[in-house]
């Protein structure tokens, strides 16, 4: 049972509210794969409260799948579940962002293991996106310590 605490979906771990999926949104960072499109913000620092619930290094969670695109509320369900499945399993291991999972086309293949495949890729690109800025970021800082140590007397 321990697993089913470590890997669990709770509350804390979804986008809920329509300022926080627009927060994303406007954010306009998105990752597009075949049939998906993943829209990420990094989690606000600010946010005190839903960080001390979730812990600092948590991603969150939202999920935007229309009637205009899927029309069966069965297929919008499994697709859901699916990408539910997958983040609550690798929720550990994504850098602390919001993301939003939206449908990108018409005629999504409902297969499971193809949308796993999918939605996989798509946070593998994420992590290799935020390991970039990472690296960046800390050459950026290299940089200026070593012009500040140049002004040094």
């Amino acid at each position: 049972m321990p697993d089913a605490v470590k890997h669990g979906f709770a509350r804390r771990d979804r986008l809920t509210k329509t300022d926080e999926f627009s927060s994303v949104f406007g954010f306009r960072k998105a990752i597009r794969g075949q049939w998906l499109m993943l829209h990420y913000q990094p989690r606000s620092p600010q946010c005190r409260q839903i960080r001390e619930q979730s812990g600092p290094e948590a991603a969150r969670l939202g999920l935007v799948v229309g009637k205009k695109l899927l029309k069966r509320a069965v297929d919008r369900n499994r697709l859901k579940r699916v990408v539910r499945e997958n983040f609550r399993l690798r929720r550990l291991q994504l850098p602390a962002y919001d993301l939003v999972v939206r449908l990108a086309v018409k005629g999504v293949p409902l297969h499971d293991a193809e949308l796993a495949t999918e939605i996989n890729a798509l946070f593998d690109r994420l992590a290799v996106r935020h390991r970039r800025q990472l690296e960046i970021a800390a050459q950026t800082v290299e940089q200026q310590v070593a012009a500040t140590s140049r002004d040094l007397p």
